[in-house]
């Protein structure tokens, strides 16, 4: 399907929309497009981030499943 008939198609899909809630979502989807969203965050957040990115560096990570487990024995404790 060419790009135009899809947008087209999308265009008047949304058009029809009267759920606030649909319109929400479709408007969330557009933002997660835009790549120079900037964040703020306060100084312990900052460190936060930067102990993370160090220990992604020093490849201190853990796989999904480590991790699940990890919180499952966390919770149920």
């Amino acid at each position: 399907m060419p790009d135009k008939t899809l947008k087209e198609k999308l265009i008047n899909k949304i058009k029809e929309i009267d759920d606030p809630a649909i319109l929400e979502e479709v408007s969330n989807l557009f933002e997660l497009q835009e790549s120079e969203t900037i964040y703020k965050v306060n100084e312990k957040q900052g460190k936060s981030i930067e102990e993370a990115k160090e220990q992604i560096k020093n490849k201190q990570t853990l796989s999904n499943e480590q991790a699940d487990k990890e919180a499952d024995e966390w919770l149920n404790e």
